[in-house]
């Protein structure tokens, strides 16, 4: 009886681990652009689509950008800020 289970058990698991599509790996933003050593920090439009609605950077595991990269945007993101081409808070979230 117990080994009728098992193998029920067995070939529910297989079923289910069969029926998974593999995710697709994301692909890097920068490498797609032919950005590979340098963000530039004028480039509102391409600093903007890596932040949220809150002014807040999406994080790499979102956006797909590698960790080197991801790190070039975020001082790309506050030398922005700080020459204020971009909010430090969008408009949203002030009040």
């Amino acid at each position: 009886m117990k080994k009728q289970k098992a193998q029920a058990n067995y070939k529910l698991t297989q079923q289910i681990a069969a029926k998974k599509q593999p995710q697709q790996k994301k692909r890097d933003p920068f490498k797609e652009r032919g950005i590979d050593s340098f963000i530039d920090f004028k480039d509102i439009k391409l600093l903007t689509r890596f932040l949220n609605e809150q002014g807040k950077l999406l994080p790499a595991r979102i956006t797909g950008a590698s960790a080197k990269m991801q790190r070039k945007l975020t001082t790309s993101v506050k030398r922005a800020r700080h020459l204020a081409f971009l909010p430090f808070v969008s408009e949203g979230t002030r009040y």
